[in-house]
């Protein structure tokens, strides 16, 4: 029997208004999972009204009592782990260690939203006015519109609510179809048992054919002041074209194009592992997932020999086996794309080191390829999927041209003995994030998180996340007589 599942508004499990519902399918058996209701806009205003009127009593909360709900969700996210393995393994395909690395960050991406909750909210600025203090104060916005991704879904869906809500905001979240439970509903059933107010995250689930529609009716009421979104960078032109018709700030995490630069001096072998975790962790499923491997051509052919060996041994099926990492792609269409770009670059002249066999269903085979080309739509598309390619580069400057050759800028690795060199490549690397002697998966709830160029703008995490969802308002205080005026 699926799993049923309603909206969340105002605290309460309510049916759309229409009354329908849509399908939740495991990518691993194809079967559904779930069904959840599927909102259409008025239910969307229906989350929005209740978001508004949640909004004065919220942002009015002792912060002290907002951080306690925050830890005490992360404590319950921690707790509930075992069930967020099963709920990933059988709505997106996550393997144990991917679902169990999940809850973990989402329950430090929760104390961190506890910690902003006292977080210096303003500064004493300069002025030339005799008698005045000039304060910057940062306030909250208001109703705030979450869109998240299924692929790292408690993290993304966790990272989406937790900062605007620990400022003061209010949210109305709308979770991936592809994990309605995993990135909305579950992460709000955390927070209301650690006692969120009712009407302070409010959730709207939807059918896929309805999602434009339930976007634009979230984005285009005039109560929402603020936009966040998380996923592909097609539909984050979408999202922040709608935001600033109407004039709202977005924060746009989207996709990437990212290198790991292994430089002459590497550790052959520290170099396979990160590469191998940073493109294969999740089936590739990540936006930070390495899609070129750079190495010098000097260690190319060891590098290749082992990294193809590893890749070719790792654990691949079921995601419910504790000691599987290649799962299946969350759906056919994805595990299809992937499959044609491998085809075209085989096509041509790309050279298999790795995989390359056709998808058993959703299953693609782990793949590594090499002699790639400009044409090749693998040069210049995302994979985000189990495979990876290898360049080789003649020196660093060549190196770097590789790495920089893409339209995204998300993050990168430098894997390198020599730290001086790996901070010189690091700056040289045109990307929101780098890493070095690390490969480019990494996240850390404190940290600044965005990218630029294609892959978006706008921060997550830390200070920087705090900006992005308070907005700034010059307040003067004349305490000293009157202020003088010319008539």
């Amino acid at each position: 029997m699926a799993v049923t599942r309603q909206l969340i508004i105002n605290g309460e499990h309510v049916p759309a208004a229409s009354g329908r519902t849509a399908d939740d399918i495991s990518p691993w058996s194809g079967e559904p999972y779930a069904q959840v209701a599927a909102a259409g806009p008025e239910d969307v205003t229906r989350a929005v009204d209740a978001a508004e009127s949640a909004f004065p009593g919220w942002v009015a909360m002792p912060p002290s009592d907002r951080a306690r709900i925050f830890s005490r969700a992360a404590d319950l996210m921690e707790q509930r782990t075992p069930e967020a393995i099963q709920l990933m393994a059988e709505e997106v395909g996550g393997v144990s260690s991917w679902a169990g690395f999940n809850a973990h960050l989402a329950a430090g991406i929760l104390r961190s939203a506890a910690a902003a909750t006292t977080a210096t909210q303003g500064q004493i600025l300069a002025t030339d006015m005799p008698g005045k203090l000039s304060f910057g104060v940062r306030q909250p916005y208001g109703v705030c519109a979450a869109i998240s991704p299924w692929n790292a879904p408690l993290i993304l869906g966790t990272r989406a609510v937790a900062i605007p809500l620990a400022v003061g905001n209010t949210v109305v979240l709308k979770p991936s179809e592809d994990a309605p439970i995993a990135c909305g509903l579950f992460i709000a059933d955390i927070l209301l048992e650690a006692g969120l107010p009712a009407g302070v995250l409010n959730v709207v689930t939807n059918d896929r054919s309805d999602g434009p529609q339930v976007v634009e009716a979230l984005i285009s009421d005039e109560r929402v002041r603020n936009v966040n979104f998380t996923g592909s960078t097609k539909v984050g032109r979408t999202i922040g074209t709608l935001a600033a018709q109407h004039l709202k700030p977005a924060v746009l995490e989207l996709g990437g194009k990212n290198s790991l630069v292994v430089l002459e001096d590497a550790d052959v072998d520290y170099a396979v592992n990160a590469a191998t975790f940073g493109a294969f962790m999740n089936a590739g499923q990540i936006c930070m997932s390495v899609d070129r491997v750079v190495v010098d051509r000097r260690i190319a052919d060891e590098f290749s020999q082992a990294f193809a060996k590893k890749v070719a041994d790792l654990p691949t099926g079921d995601p419910t086996r504790p000691d599987t990492v290649i799962g299946p792609q969350v759906n056919q269409a994805a595990a299809d794309r992937q499959w044609a770009q491998i085809q075209d670059a085989v096509d041509k002249g790309a050279r298999v080191l790795a995989g390359g066999g056709k998808p058993d269903g959703r299953v693609v085979p782990a793949t590594v390829l090499t002699d790639i080309t400009p044409d090749m739509r693998i040069h210049t598309e995302e994979i985000f999927g189990a495979a990876t390619t290898v360049y080789t580069a003649d020196d660093v400057d060549a190196a770097v041209a590789l790495a920089n050759d893409t339209q995204y800028g998300l993050t990168a690795g430098v894997i390198t003995e020599n730290l001086r060199e790996g901070l010189s490549v690091a700056q040289r690397l045109r990307t929101g994030i780098v890493h070095v002697n690390d490969q480019p998966v990494n996240d850390e709830p404190m940290a600044p998180f965005g990218g630029i160029q294609n892959s978006g703008y706008g921060k997550f995490g830390g200070e920087a996340g705090i900006d992005s969802f308070t907005e700034t308002r010059w307040v003067t205080v004349q305490q000293d007589g009157h202020a003088p005026y010319p008539f």
